[in-house]
């Protein structure tokens, strides 16, 4: 079929690939078409393929799994990425966030929380998605409370403009700046610029920072990133 949605399969072990042959097999819009257990092999295999997913496991027996995607991403900027973890951290999840990925995936996940992450990444690869998300970044907030814990340094009040307001829900959606500069009409290095300044303002240095930051302000929904 002319519309299936073409996928590349990226883990060490054997069991897991042989696991999502199996799950991708059955769905009629799905076709997997290539796959590596190595790092070394995703780049290659990706672009011979001509894949529109990879689902790639964040360790690798050769490598981590998201400086693959990174490399994937710089290499073929619209391709979808979900990355699969047996890591539950926080600070894994606020990675493949930072790292501009399309999905965050426990293996222990549904089915069906599978399937979708690759629907997903498919047609919205610029935007992330996690279903641990929101509770992370609710945790990264009261870790940051707490007494004698370092924390980033903000007013009491920050006051955003229109359009610093429009990039911070951007980066709460889960876009990477590409496609907030995308977004927004500007090229890539002015929206580099804009994040750059939103994060000097809310007194953060990444995007984790800054959508904890955005919920303590309320500039943010809660349950906005998890989207």
């Amino acid at each position: 079929m002319s519309n299936q949605i073409r996928i590349v399969v990226v883990d060490g072990h054997t069991l897991t690939r042989f696991g999502l042959l199996g799950l991708v097999a059955g769905q009629p819009d799905l076709e997997v078409v290539g796959e590596a257990a190595l790092a070394a092999e995703a780049l290659a295999t990706v672009a011979e393929a001509g894949a529109d997913v990879i689902v790639l496991d964040t360790a690798l027996p050769d490598g981590d799994g998201l400086r693959v995607a990174r490399d994937l991403l710089d290499r073929h900027p619209g391709l979808g990425v979900v990355l699969l973890t047996s890591d539950g951290q926080d600070d894994v999840l606020f990675r493949a966030l930072d790292a501009g990925v399309s999905a965050f995936v426990p293996k222990i996940a549904p089915a069906a929380e599978v399937l979708a992450a690759i629907r997903h990444a498919a047609v919205a690869a610029g935007s992330f998605i996690a279903s641990g998300l929101g509770p992370a970044i609710a945790r990264r907030r009261a870790s940051a409370a707490m007494p004698g814990e370092d924390r980033p340094t903000a007013g009491p009040t920050v006051s955003l403009s229109p359009r610093e307001t429009e990039v911070l829900q951007m980066l709460a959606r889960g876009l990477p700046v590409a496609a907030i500069g995308a977004a927004l009409y500007v090229s890539h290095s002015t929206a580099k610029t804009y994040v750059a300044r939103l994060y000097e303002k809310l007194g953060a240095t990444n995007r984790a920072q800054a959508l904890m930051l955005g919920l303590c302000y309320g500039l943010i929904r809660s349950h906005q990133p998890t989207a």
